[in-house]
């Protein structure tokens, strides 16, 4: 079995990413692997570089609204509709691949569970080509994470009232716009910002210092670029340097894709998710909470390139069976479109994860993370 620096070390070698953060942690036993720079021809990277995790966010924003929850904020099964009043009579598209005017009533609220399984209506179907999906990319800015780019909360929000449901709500799944809906929901339940909520609620519980929607100026020396892979493959385009998008507050937090992070960051989440809520002493979750999070409330999809050999959780997904060499059944986590990746293994008390600066626009791209979660899984 080849070391984890190996792998790092084989794809920075490559160039297929500038650089990589890993770290396979069993228990005690934490394998940390560092490689290239943060910016092309740059510094080297650190283990405490930091890096946008996109929809490795998703998890953490679960994790604090069951934390919510715990405090008797709202239940489960509550509508939606008493914080969003936006979301108070939604529309459903009558066929999915049909005209975006072409509507009937939802059968029943949006809940905050259907908001947390992305089972509200809201989202990206299997068929990309479905007309709905360029409103969501160019009414929401659905997709690769562009914070300069996104409206303010309330404005985004009357923006996602006049786009109907994909599906009547809890009938169906449609991949990440129920994560930017929980962020919104968060702040306006607790009155406060979302950074705040998630402060309070996960990251100051879990000493997640580097974590959060903007870089400190004192910190930008630490912040990795974002790139691009070009059309023809041959080489690759800047996204976004250290000092931009993510070095201001952004208008809108977004609870899908918007967190920066490091890998022990992420690490100290997910020890915490495999000691059933407990951090050094201190209970930050209910073992049922994480119990919830982490068992799959949908069924695998194999024609959903979202679902393809597992369901979702909280926030995550939940691998169901193998269907790549890297699935390992009860594996919770998810990848991020900007080339990060963040699992759990609760069978073996495995906690996985890959950060590096690529987004995910291609298969090419996705080698990297699947070489390491084929390593990971075999730990």
């Amino acid at each position: 079995m080849r070391s984890l620096q190996d792998v790092v070390d084989q794809q920075c070698d490559s160039g297929t990413v500038p650089g990589a953060v890993a770290v396979v942690a069993n228990r005690d036993d934490v394998n940390v692997a560092v490689g290239g720079s943060g910016t092309t021809g740059g510094a080297p990277l650190t283990r405490n570089s930091l890096f946008r995790i996109a929809s490795a966010t998703k998890p953490i924003v679960a994790a604090a609204t069951m934390a919510l929850l715990e405090r008797g904020r709202f239940d489960l099964d509550d509508p939606v509709r008493r914080w969003l009043p936006e979301l108070a009579d939604p529309v459903v598209l009558r066929a999915v691949d049909g005209p975006v005017d072409d509507t009937v009533p939802a059968e029943r609220p949006i809940t905050v569970r259907h908001l947390l399984t992305l089972q509200a209506g809201h989202g990206f179907p299997a068929d990309f080509s479905a007309p709905v999906v360029a409103r969501l990319a160019e009414d929401l800015h659905q997709g690769p994470p562009r914070p300069a780019a996104v409206p303010p909360p309330e404005e985004w929000m009357a923006r996602l009232a006049r786009i109907p449901l994909l599906h009547q709500p809890g009938e169906g799944w449609t991949y990440n716009t129920g994560s930017d809906i929980l962020g919104v929901l968060l702040a306006r339940v607790e009155d406060s910002p979302l950074e705040a909520v998630l402060a309070d609620t996960i990251l100051d519980p879990l000493d997640m210092a580097d974590t959060g929607f903007c870089v400190p100026a004192t910190q930008l020396d630490r912040m990795t670029s974002l790139y691009r892979r070009d059309e023809n493959n041959e080489g690759l385009t800047l996204v976004d340097p250290p000092d931009g998008q993510w070095a201001t507050e952004p208008v809108f937090p977004s609870g899908a894709a918007g967190l920066v992070s490091t890998v022990d960051d992420w690490l100290a989440f997910g020890r915490m998710l495999l000691a059933h809520g407990q951090h050094r002493g201190r209970t930050v979750l209910a073992a049922e909470s994480v119990r919830l999070m982490t068992t799959s409330h949908t069924e695998a999809e194999p024609d959903n390139p979202f679902l393809q050999g597992h369901g979702w959780g909280f926030g995550a997904s939940v691998d169901l069976h193998p269907s790549e060499p890297w699935n390992v059944p009860g594996r919770y986590g998810w990848i991020g479109g900007t080339g990060t990746a963040g699992y759990i293994i609760p069978t073996t008390g495995t906690t996985a994860i890959w950060m590096s600066q690529v987004e995910l626009g291609g298969p090419d791209d996705f080698v990297p993370l699947s070489a390491f979660l084929t390593r990971a899984a075999q730990h």
